[in-house]
């Protein structure tokens, strides 16, 4: 899916993309947490999922016909793919020993802020454009209320401090999440880009290795007592967490703003939620449900105001084509 400089971007596939990371990344947190209870450790469930990602990716590409060994190319790709899918996704599967699935997702969902601040290439946009910043304020207040009652519980005298640590664990991959999504933005590549997410992964999976040896995760291992369920999940994460929703993912963030491609992260606790109430029998409150209608009122506030900007753009280049013919034709 690399666009071109000289064709307009399809609005279907845009539409798909969104749907994609919105959907498929909100149900990964399920079955990240899925894939250990049954017999995965962190570790070797990340290096698992992203070097076999990448190797079919890179065979893909291959197939294809696509140019592998671009050192340019390569250089960039490992360090976004070390930012974006070791340090951010890494601590998401660390910390889901410790914490709820929902939990982190509220704590992931911060996402949208540390790209405002983090992206200084759009500071001027983003600062100045009111329907941007107040749905991105009003989407963090929903995400808040959607798991307002486990927050309490967490930051109680009779809390578990263990919780609190991932919870700011996963503060620290939220920043790098952001930095190595723009960073893979900005960084001029050039050739397929199933070929520079080949290397992401790669990459991202190869680094995860040393912590299986580390941890004694890779000796103690016991592959026969991994269940189908944890195999299953392994196959979604792959397939669908990584291939399908990050390919979309990264080929967003090259036709989009970063802002606007970050409400994936107000979306996807609505997801995890959701999943939760319906395969896990976890009850929903009111005050949850009034979170999620928030959150999809904030993603639909800050979508509205791009696509605003975007319909008067065009028609402003309609108008000024129109000018210019008729000036012609006199």
């Amino acid at each position: 899916m690399q666009p071109s400089s000289k064709k307009p971007v399809s609005s279907f596939m845009v539409v798909l993309a969104f749907a994609t990371v919105y959907i498929v990344w909100g149900s990964t947190y399920f079955f990240i947490l899925k894939a250990m209870d049954n017999g995965f450790p962190p570790f070797l469930l990340g290096a698992i999922r992203f070097i076999t990602a990448g190797v079919i990716l890179m065979a893909i590409s291959v197939a294809n016909g696509e140019k592998i060994f671009i050192k340019t190319n390569i250089k960039h790709a490992v360090v976004s793919g070390l930012l974006l899918l070791f340090v951010g996704n890494g601590i998401v599967i660390w910390v889901e020993q410790y914490l709820p699935s929902t939990m982190v997702a509220i704590t992931v969902s911060a996402a949208p802020i540390w790209f405002v601040l983090l992206d200084k290439t759009n500071w001027q946009e983003n600062f100045s454009n009111r329907s941007t910043l107040t749905g991105l304020m009003i989407g963090f207040v929903g995400v808040i209320l959607l798991f307002s009652e486990k927050i309490m519980s967490a930051f109680s005298s009779t809390g578990n401090h263990t919780q609190l640590g991932s919870m700011g664990l996963l503060i620290i991959g939220s920043v790098a999440w952001c930095a190595g999504s723009l960073y893979s933005k900005y960084k001029s590549t050039t050739g397929a880009t199933s070929v520079n997410i080949a290397w992401q992964m790669v990459a991202a999976g190869i680094a995860f290795i040393p912590g299986t040896i580390i941890t004694g995760e890779a000796q103690h291992m016991h592959w026969q007592y991994i269940s189908i369920g944890a195999w299953l999940s392994l196959f979604y994460l792959v397939f669908f967490g990584s291939i399908a929703a990050f390919s979309a993912y990264v080929w967003l963030l090259k036709v989009r703003s970063p802002t606007q491609v970050s409400t994936y992260a107000y979306v996807n606790p609505v997801v995890a939620v959701l999943l939760g109430v319906f395969f896990a029998h976890e009850n929903i409150s009111a005050m949850q449900v009034a979170g999620l209608l928030i959150i999809l009122g904030s993603v639909l506030l800050i979508n509205l105001a791009k696509y605003r900007k975007q319909h008067i753009t065009a028609a402003q280049g309609n108008q000024a084509g129109t000018m210019l013919q008729k000036a012609t034709q006199v």
